[in-house]
């Protein structure tokens, strides 16, 4: 059985970029703000690794952190923030809400699916 990938992007091409690469891989669900994937999560699904944007509408990057983490559910679900800020403060701000890692827009696909990997093998799903 595919491990599932929970992207949260609003913007569309990124998300079918995701879909695409990770397709083969994953079961992967997209969801467009982070308040419409807190109520997939909330519906009792259970993804292997999130992949959110950080800027989006309704709920951004870091208020999706902390809503995920704050459940016992998902507190140890691999969590990687795609930003198009390059800034370190924000970058801080991710990490000590409790994502996993942080990487900058553009980036490379085969980079993200390593570092998935490596969060994936570190908390054994």
């Amino acid at each position: 059985m595919k491990k599932s990938l929970l992207i949260v992007d609003d913007e569309p091409s990124i998300c079918l970029i995701l879909e695409h690469y990770f397709g083969n891989d994953f079961q992967v669900v997209v969801k467009s703000n982070g308040l419409e994937a807190m109520n997939w999560l909330e519906q009792g699904n259970n993804p292997d690794a999130i992949v959110a944007d950080y800027d989006m509408p309704l709920m951004d990057g870091p208020d999706f952190i902390r809503q995920v983490r704050a459940s016992s559910r998902y507190r140890d679900v691999g969590m990687i923030i795609l930003s198009g800020k390059d800034s370190t403060s924000d970058k801080i701000k991710c990490l000590k809400l409790g994502a996993d890692d942080y990487m900058v827009k553009p980036f490379n696909p085969e980079e993200l699916s390593l570092r998935i990997q490596n969060i994936l093998n570190r908390i054994r799903v």
